[in-house]
């Protein structure tokens, strides 16, 4: 589906373009070329109130930009005007335009791919990152990664120059190549281009969006400062024409049009920021009691102690709260794939989920654009390269988690010597038994220990045999072995312990934990006491299957059947954990049992809910022939109690029993390594990694090499084959391709060197435009100021057109698709007509001439986008309303009709200007 509406959408832009084409070369040819001659435009112009220097001045600006009275063409800055031009006959004219048509396209095409590499600089530039250390309400300190650059900030500059360079950079150099005269190509660019982003971006857009789906803009604040500088730069561009200077530019009118993009970056910022003013305006939250955020007004804010004030910043900060937006939508992916996949092991589907949360993360204008662009030429998308960067993300992080664990077991090189294991349980008619003493580290030397037994409720010679001796550990040995002895006895009592301690070992080596060894023995002339080892215990939600250990101490006598079930507490059975109920079995002599317990991975971050583990009253079971003692207990309880003899009460005495911890609580938290890995895939969730380029090699082969626009299938290594049309656009395109991939890699000085020359290469590029669409327009008799609005601000506009509409659809947001263009048309203005009519001023001013530019063209074109533009920006306030609920997208009928009123709003803004720069109606 994507592919398709992408064919449809490019096809149609074609087709707009070859329209427009027709109907300005028939517009042309049918005008009377007397009526637009240089002499008749001389004649308005004296007929003005000029003074003269100024009359000077303008004249020989007409002079410069027109064609001159025997209808030759100047020639331009690069190109020199097609040869011969006398005598030409209507169809070389026509023949000649559409080969300048059809030029400029091909070098559109070229400056959107050099634009690429320029944007992928700025992209890399602007994604610098930096570790912030950030501390939560209970205490915790967080490390966040975030972004050295402010997002605003980087939009309305770096980003802003990268999407309009071509428009600003023209009417730059249109200045110098008019030397320092006014011209109507560049500024008629600007504001042509401010009118197709506004209407006819903003229109596609809203329509693009799927049925029943909506994008808002996030960043309303900044939206509204960037909205209402994008129609003061326009009405000011209109006052300085028109009002306060009519027909000429003074150099502080330059300079303050200049500076009004700092003043334009610094007020967006503030209001990102929340900082003067912004600050009251914003409301105070708090949590009523049933845990649900609600906004507190006037004397309940107040309520607010100290301490809560200072944990609401702590835990608002926008680093943080950023952050754990991101890592819950992480998890609740991991959940979603998890119930699609369940046959997938958690790293594909943790490589999946990688890969998803670079696709749905924030993305600049920049990523829209270039994926826009590399669609177009037939490079494909950069959703294999996301792929791949998923893939090696994680398998980076893992290694990563691994070292970390290695490393704590080599920071242990000392040569130590320890029992293992350090516990030991034993039954009283064992014999005797094993103890393990093991050494780690170098074991090149030769080492001796000591080793001794020593009394704990058990006593030498009346429960054990007491021993001592050296153990001898020649090179290369690592563990060395004895045996103790254990006295049986016919005595029914208390499990008893004793210990065997190590000392004086021979350098280098060292004593580790456990260099003493507990030996528990257990009375077997007893059927037991059942308890539960530890009636806490902590697991996290990875665990799998968790063993809760029962113990049977004091004896291990006969068979019993101990009974035991789980219980729900905050943690709830089949959600959480595999619910458990059945018998344990002891066998005789058997004095340890588990049950096992199944828990549930969710993939929660902070997971932290509890239940319980039961065993019952223990009992004997059915005795067998030479079960003597099974069979003594059975037949006493069968009797009364005064018929109880003494041998049956020593009988009853040996019954099992339940021990003092019958009941173990089991709290599941979150798995540490899933934490971890969660937190760092989280902070290489960043798609702008995936723009640069690292060599010339690299740049190289994805210059040579045609790929599918398409996306892959859902298909492990399934890979889209290129279509016809990827072919034909690779193959026209080779030439951009091969020549731009000589640009520096973007991993050279941080993206700065690539950034500089490219910005170079687009200027170049967009000289060559400039006199191309000169030529253009002059060899079919089209003024510049139509040239520039017709056809230059749409083929300069038509990357930025292609990057909406994916933003639009991918993006969540309408930021990256609608809420950039506002601040586009006001950077366009402050920095493209700001540089170069302030360069211009100066140059005047120092030769004692005044920089006239002619209000006529421009300053009716400039009133006509700023009525428009009031009109699109109260539609898309309007549809913020309930019945849409969104600036992009809603309900079918009313996206429709918005989408045909703002195209409307851009066909009236294209006819009507035209109409007035011929003539046909009166201007200014």
């Amino acid at each position: 589906m994507g592919s398709t509406c992408d064919r449809s959408f490019t096809q149609f832009m074609w087709k707009l373009c070859l329209l427009l084409a027709c109907c300005t070369i028939t517009l042309t040819l049918a005008a009377d070329d007397e009526s637009f001659s240089n002499s008749t435009m001389l004649k308005r112009l004296h007929e003005d109130d000029y003074d003269d220097g100024m009359l000077m001045v303008a004249s020989r600006g007409i002079e410069n930009n027109d064609v001159d009275e025997e209808g030759v063409c100047p020639d331009g800055l690069m190109v020199a005007a097609w040869k011969p031009q006398k005598n030409l006959s209507t169809g070389d004219r026509v023949a000649r335009g559409l080969v300048y048509f059809f030029v400029m396209i091909y070098l559109f095409i070229g400056v959107s791919i050099v634009s690429d590499r320029f944007m992928a600089a700025i992209e890399v530039i602007t994604s610098k990152e930096k570790e912030v250390i950030i501390k939560k309400k209970n205490g915790e300190k967080q490390i966040v990664v975030v972004r050295v650059w402010n997002e605003t900030v980087a939009n309305l500059t770096l980003m802003a120059l990268g999407s309009s360079a071509p428009e600003i950079l023209l009417s730059i150099i249109e200045m110098f190549a008019k030397k320092f005269q006014a011209g109507d190509l560049g500024p008629g660019t600007i504001v042509g281009s401010a009118a197709y982003n506004l209407f006819v971006i903003i229109a596609l857009c809203i329509v693009v969006i799927p049925n029943g789906e909506v994008r808002k803009i996030k960043h309303l604040r900044v939206f509204f400062v960037t909205a209402t500088w994008s129609v003061f730069a326009y009405i000011w561009l209109y006052l300085i024409l028109a009002q306060i200077s009519p027909g000429r530019v003074e150099v502080w009118e330059g300079l303050l049009t200049f500076m009004f993009f700092p003043a334009t970056v610094l007020t967006a910022y503030i209001a990102d920021r929340r900082l003067l003013i912004f600050k009251y305006l914003d409301k105070n939250y708090r949590m009523n009691k049933r845990g649900v955020i609600v906004s507190a007004e006037g004397d309940a804010a107040l309520e607010m102690d100290q301490q809560q004030q200072t944990d609401k910043l702590a835990a608002d900060s926008d680093e943080m709260r950023e952050f754990d937006e991101a890592r819950r939508e992480y998890i609740s992916l991991l959940k979603e794939l998890r119930a699609k996949y369940p046959q997938s092991d958690l790293e594909q589907l943790e490589m999946i989920a990688q890969e998803q949360m670079i696709n749905r993360g924030p993305k600049s204008r920049a990523f829209y654009r270039i994926q826009a662009t590399r669609r177009m030429v037939g490079s494909g998308n950069i959703m294999r390269k996301i792929q791949e960067r998923a893939q090696s993300d994680l398998n980076e992080i893992k290694a990563q988690l691994q070292r970390v664990d290695v490393n704590v077991e080599e920071d242990e090189a000392i040569l130590r010597v320890f029992f293992d294991p350090g516990h030991y349980t034993v039954m009283e008619s064992c014999g005797e038994f094993e103890v393990r003493v093991v050494r780690r580290g170098d074991l090149s030397g030769y080492t001796t220990v000591e080793y001794e037994t020593e009394d704990g409720s058990a006593e030498a010679g009346s429960d054990y045999v007491g021993k001592k001796g050296v153990l001898n550990f020649p090179p290369g040995v690592d563990e060395q072995r004895f045996k103790i002895e254990i006295i049986d006895d016919d005595v029914f009592e208390q499990d008893e312990h004793f210990y065997i301690r190590l000392s004086n070992a021979s350098d280098p080596a060292v004593l580790a934990v456990p260099k003493v060894a507990t030996v528990m023995i257990l009375d077997d002339d007893h059927a037991g006491i059942f308890a539960i080892t530890q009636s806490s215990h902590e697991l996290t939600e990875s665990v799998g299957v968790y063993e809760v250990k029962v113990q049977r101490y004091s004896g291990a006598r006969g068979k019993v059947l101990l009974p035991y079930w789980t219980e729900d507490g905050t943690a709830k059975a089949g959600k959480d954990y595999e619910p458990q109920e059945g018998q344990l079995v002891f066998e005789n002599n058997e004095t340890e049992k588990n049950i096992a317990v199944g828990i549930i991975e969710e993939g929660s971050y902070e997971k932290d809910v509890v239940f319980y583990v039961n065993i019952g009253e223990p009992t004997l079971a059915p005795a067998k022939r030479n079960d003597e003692l099974a069979g003594l207990i059975q037949a006493a309880e069968q009797k009364s109690p005064e018929d109880l003899t003494e041998e049956d009460k020593m009988a009853l005495l040996g019954r099992p029993k339940a021990g003092e911890t019958t009941r173990a609580l089991l709290r599941i938290i979150e798995s540490k390594e899933f934490k971890n890995t969660i937190d760092k895939l989280v902070q290489r969730a960043n798609a702008s990694m995936v723009l640069g380029t690292s060599s010339w090699k690299e740049q190289f082969v994805e210059a040579l090499t045609v790929t599918s626009a398409e996306d892959g299938g859902e298909e492990e290594g399934e890979e889209p084959t290129p279509t016809c049309a990827n072919y034909v656009m690779h193959f026209i395109t080779l030439f951009w391709k091969i020549l731009f991939a000589f640009v520096p890699p973007t991993e050279i000085a941080g993206g700065y060197l690539c950034f500089f020359v490219s910005i170079c290469a687009i200027g170049v590029v967009t000289a060559i435009i400039g006199d191309v669409a000169g030529h253009f327009g002059c060899t079919l008799g089209i003024k510049d100021a139509v040239t520039a609005i017709c056809f230059v601000a749409l083929g300069t506009s038509i990357p930025d057109t292609f990057a909406s509409k994916v933003a639009a659809i991918q993006d969540k947001y309408a930021d990256a698709s609608v809420g950039n263009v506002t601040g586009s048309n006001a950077v366009n203005v402050f920095l493209g007509i700001g540089v170069a009519w302030t360069v211009a001023a100066i140059y005047h001013e120092a030769q004692g001439q005044v920089f006239a530019v002619q209000p006529g063209t421009l300053a009716f074109s400039v009133t006509l986008f700023c009525s428009e533009a009031f009109i699109a920006i109260l539609i898309l306030m309007l549809r913020r309303s309930k019945s849409v609920g969104a600036e992009l997208g809603g309900p079918v009928t009313i996206k429709y009709i918005s989408g045909f009123f703002l195209f409307s709003l851009w066909l009236i803004y294209i006819i009507v200007s035209s109409l007035e720069a011929y003539g046909i109606i009166k201007g200014f």
